[in-house]
C-alpha cells in the first residue's frame, strides 16, 4: 500500500512537471523573437538586468535555466560579470511566479474547471497547419496538464493522522535549530528534483494537506532558494574565470539572503500573517501565505543587494583566486538541458551569440593580416603566432557550434527555429572557411618577409584597394549577422561580390602585363595568390549573406 501511494505521488508529480515542460516550450516558441529583444535589453543597467531576469524566468518557468544561460554568456564574453548579477537577481524573483500559479489556481479554485477547458481550447490548435497556432495550443494544453498534475498530486497525498507525524515535533519549536534543519531539508529536496518550481509545488501541497505548518514550510522554501544554485554551479565547471565567478555570486547571493532572514524570520512570518488575509494556522490558507513569503523574500533580498553589485564582484574575486595566466586552450560549447524544462529557444540564442563571437575573431584576423602585410620589415612573429591560435580556435568553434546546433535540432522546435538552425550551420561553416583564408594570407605575408619578396608599388596599391573592399564586406556581414537580411541588403552583398569579381579580373590582367614586362615572377605569383584568397573570402561572405536571408 505504501509503495502504491509513493508511485502514485511520483506519477502525479511527473504529470505536473510534464505540463510545466510543455507549457514552457510552447511559451518559448511563441515568444521566440521577444526573448531576443528582452535579452538585448539586459545590459542597459542593473535595473534592466533585474527586469530581464524576471521576465525570462517568468516565461520559461526555470530560474536554473536563466542562470545557466547567464553563466554561458559570461563565459562567451558577451556579458560582463557585473552585468550578469542583475539578471541573476531578477531570475530569483521570476521563479516565484510558479508558486502563485499553484497557490491561486491550484488551491483556490476547482482545478478541473480550469484544466479541462484549457486543454479543450488548446487541443484543436495542435493540429493546425500554422506553427504559431500549434505553439499556442501547446501552451494551453501544457497549462491544463500542469493543473491536472497538481490536482492528482493533492489527491494522491494521503490524509495522515497527526500522530504519524509526531516524529517531526522533535525538529520543530526549537528556535533557530528548527529553521536551519528545514532549510537543509528544502535544499536537499531541490537538489533531488532539480527544480525549485517543482520543489515549491511539493512544499505548498504538503502545507495544504496539513503535513507542515507555515513557519516550517517557509523555512523549506528558504532552503529551496539555496538548492537551486547547484545547477548553475555545475554548469560553470570548466568555464572561464568570470563565468565561475557569476555562479559563485549566485550562490553567495542566495546563502547570504537566507542568513539575514534567519535573524528576522519570526518577524517576517508575523508580517506575512499581517498583510495576507486568513489565518495561516489553517492549512487551506498556507499556500497564499507561502507564495507571499517567497516573493517578498526574493524582492527584499534583491533590493538589498542590487546596491552592492561592485562589492559582490570583489567578493567573488576574493573567494577564489584563479591564476592570472589561466587559459583554457580548448574551446568548448556544452549543450545544457535542465532536468525538467528544455530550453531550445534560449540555446539557439546562445549559439547565435557564439557565431557573433566567431565573426569578430575572423574580422580581427583579417585586420592583423593587413598589419603584418603592410609592415614587412618589422618582426611580426607574435602576431603570426596569434593568428595561428585564432585559426585553430575558429576550427574548434565551427565543430563545437555545429554539434551544439545539432543538439538544438533534436528538440521540439517551431518551423522558424528549424530554419534558423539550418542557416546557422551554414554560417558557421562559411565563417570557418574565411578563417582559413585569413590564416593562409598571414602565411603569405610571413613568406614575403622570410623570402624578402619585393612587390612593386603598383601591386601594393592594388592589393591595398582590394583589401578595403574585402574588409568592408566582412564588416557588412558582421553588422547583419544573426538577423534577417532584407532583400535590399542582400542586393548590397551581391554588389560587393560583383565588384570583387570585376576587380579580380582587372588585377589578374595587370599581373600578366607586369610579367610580360619582366616583373619579378615570385612577386607576381604572390600577388595572384593574395587576390585568389581575397576572392574566396568574398564568395564565403556572399554565402553567409544568402544564409542570413533565411534567418527570421
Amino acid at each position: 500500500m505504501i509503495v502504491f501511494t509513493l508511485v502514485t505521488i511520483a506519477g502525479s508529480l511527473a504529470f505536473f512537471l510534464y505540463g510545466m515542460k510543455l507549457m514552457s516550450e510552447g511559451i518559448q516558441k511563441v515568444a521566440g523573437e521577444r526573448l531576443h529583444s528582452i535579452l538585448s535589453f539586459m545590459t542597459t543597467n542593473k535595473f534592466a538586468g533585474v527586469l530581464t531576469g524576471f521576465l525570462i524566468t517568468a516565461l520559461i518557468q526555470s530560474s536554473s535555466a536563466t542562470t545557466v544561460l547567464v553563466v554561458s554568456f559570461v563565459n562567451a564574453g558577451l556579458l560582463t560579470l557585473k552585468q550578469s548579477i542583475g539578471v541573476i537577481m531578477g531570475a530569483s524573483i521570476g521563479t516565484t511566479v510558479t508558486g502563485w500559479i499553484v497557490s491561486v489556481f491550484g488551491f483556490k479554485f476547482d482545478i478541473t474547471a480550469i484544466a479541462l477547458p484549457a486543454i479543450g481550447i488548446g487541443f484543436p490548435f495542435i493540429f493546425s497547419r500554422k506553427h504559431r497556432f500549434r505553439d499556442i495550443g501547446e501552451v494551453f494544453v501544457g497549462l491544463g496538464i500542469l493543473f491536472l498534475g497538481l490536482k492528482f498530486l493533492k489527491e494522491s497525498v494521503p490524509e495522515i493522522d497527526p500522530a504519524a507525524l509526531e516524529f517531526l515535533t522533535q525538529f520543530t519549536h526549537k528556535g533557530y535549530f528548527s529553521i536551519v534543519f528545514f532549510i537543509f531539508v528544502g535544499t536537499v529536496l531541490t537538489m533531488i528534483v532539480q527544480s525549485s518550481s517543482a520543489a515549491m509545488a511539493i512544499t505548498i501541497t504538503m502545507a495544504f494537506i496539513g503535513w507542515i505548518d507555515f513557519p516550517t514550510a517557509a523555512a523549506i522554501v528558504l532552503g529551496e532558494n539555496i538548492g537551486t544554485t547547484i545547477t548553475a554551479f555545475l554548469a560553470s565547471l570548466k568555464t572561464s574565470v568570470d563565468a565561475r565567478r557569476a555562479a559563485r555570486i549566485h550562490t553567495f547571493f542566495k546563502i547570504v539572503g537566507v542568513l539575514w532572514m534567519l535573524f528576522v524570520f519570526p518577524l517576517f512570518i508575523n508580517f506575512i500573517d499581517f498583510i495576507v488575509p486568513g489565518d495561516s494556522a489553517i492549512p487551506e490558507n498556507i499556500p497564499i501565505h507561502l507564495s507571499m513569503f517567497h516573493t517578498l523574500f526574493n524582492v527584499t533580498n534583491t533590493f538589498i543587494f542590487i546596491w552592492f553589485i561592485p562589492l559582490l564582484v570583489k567578493i567573488a574575486e576574493k573567494l577564489g583566486h584563479e591564476g592570472a595566466k589561466e587559459k583554457d586552450s580548448r574551446y568548448r560549447l556544452d549543450y545544457f538541458k535542465t532536468s525538467i524544462q528544455d530550453t531550445p529557444e534560449l540555446n539557439i540564442m546562445q549559439a547565435k551569440n557564439e557565431l557573433s563571437k566567431m565573426a569578430g575573431i575572423i574580422e580581427s584576423m583579417f585586420c592583423v593580416f593587413l598589419k603584418v602585410f603592410h609592415n614587412p620589415d618589422r618582426k611580426m612573429r607574435d602576431l603570426v603566432d596569434k593568428a595561428r591560435e585564432e585559426e585553430d580556435l575558429t576550427d574548434q568553434m565551427q565543430v563545437e557550434i555545429s554539434a551544439f546546433l545539432a543538439e538544438c535540432a533534436k528538440e521540439n522546435l517551431n518551423e522558424t527555429s528549424v530554419n534558423n538552425v539550418t542557416a546557422m550551420l551554414r554560417i558557421a561553416h562559411e565563417l570557418e572557411s574565411i578563417g582559413d583564408s585569413c590564416f593562409n594570407l598571414m602565411i603569405i605575408a610571413q613568406r614575403r618577409y622570410d623570402k624578402k619578396v619585393k612587390l612593386d608599388k603598383e601591386s601594393l596599391s592594388e592589393i591595398d584597394e582590394y583589401s578595403k573592399l574585402v574588409k568592408n564586406f566582412i564588416s557588412f556581414i558582421n553588422e547583419h549577422l544573426n538577423e534577417h537580411m532584407s532583400k535590399y541588403d542582400l542586393d548590397k552583398a551581391y554588389e560587393f561580390e560583383n565588384k570583387m569579381d570585376q576587380s579580380r579580373n582587372v588585377l589578374k590582367r595587370n599581373a600578366r602585363k607586369r610579367l610580360q614586362k619582366g616583373a619579378d615572377v615570385k612577386a607576381q605569383l604572390m600577388f595572384i595568390d593574395i587576390i585568389r584568397h581575397f576572392e574566396q573570402i568574398g564568395d564565403y561572405s556572399l554565402n553567409i549573406s544568402q544564409a542570413l536571408r533565411q534567418i527570421t
